[in-house]
């Protein structure tokens, strides 16, 4: 009896150490229709660049992550009931949705990109005048378009994947879409690549933030010390060129 007492008492600060050093588990939201960033692989596992930058970040600073998929239409008001920690879809800060959620630092720039079918040509959003533009709803591409002003159809669509899909079947006559997606439609993605080129890109900037309920500044923070330390240890740039390219 003695011998087992003793054996209790020298495994309990092993046990304590190990449960004080388990880490915390979050729930992050996506919606994987947005690759090479977030897509679903063949087996209709969620992969892409948020997934591995977000599982690096959670590493750094003893998150356990656990992604969710989430329609687009549906994400922010999920995040805004607490039905899940963080949001990680590929999320343009935007002053307006800044007044109502948290960002972290950002965490990728971008800009938008019009995609054509190879063999017809548009400069900028007045060469589309009188055409259909497609893109995804409630993204920053069909925000883009609408401040344009030029007298053309938007068409919205549920995914970037339907729009690129009615656009390859001449159903419409561009999409606008975030430059990763539309780079990797032009110019990677199987069934779409030798027929879809890249026309314009839009002068302004955008950046890629995660997002988190307002009251949330705790895990903002803790966030924003997994990105910097992702991006001292060369991680992010690891990233970069394996879904993005040099």
């Amino acid at each position: 009896m003695l011998r087992r007492l003793l054996c209790a008492l020298f495994l309990l600060p092993t046990l304590l150490c190990s449960s004080a050093m388990a880490a915390e588990k979050i729930i992050v939201a996506t919606n994987p229709e947005w690759p090479p960033m977030e897509f679903l692989d063949d087996n209709k596992q969620i992969i892409g660049y948020d997934m591995d930058m977000m599982t690096a970040i959670g590493k750094e600073v003893g998150l356990e992550v656990e992604f969710r998929m989430t329609a687009w239409d549906g994400i922010f008001a999920g995040i805004a009931a607490g039905n899940y920690d963080v949001i990680a879809s590929a999320v343009t800060i935007t002053p307006e949705r800044q007044k109502a959620f948290a960002f972290t630092v950002p965490y990728y720039d971008v800009q938008q990109i019009v995609v054509l079918r190879k063999g017809d040509s548009a400069e900028n959003f007045e060469a589309l005048k009188g055409r259909v533009l497609g893109g995804q709803i409630g993204t920053t591409g069909i925000f883009v378009a609408q401040k344009s002003g030029v007298d053309m159809t938007i068409r919205e669509y549920d995914s970037v994947g339907l729009a690129m899909q009615d656009l390859l079947n001449s159903r419409i006559d561009a999409v606008i879409c975030d430059s990763p997606v539309a780079l990797y439609y032009a110019n990677q993605k199987e069934g779409f690549a030798d027929h879809l080129t890249v026309a314009f890109r839009t002068e302004a900037t955008e950046s890629f933030g995660f997002v988190v309920q307002k009251n949330r500044k705790d895990l903002v923070e803790r966030l924003n010390k997994g990105i910097e330390a992702v991006r001292a240890k060369g991680i992010e740039a690891e990233l970069i060129r394996k879904w993005l390219g040099d």
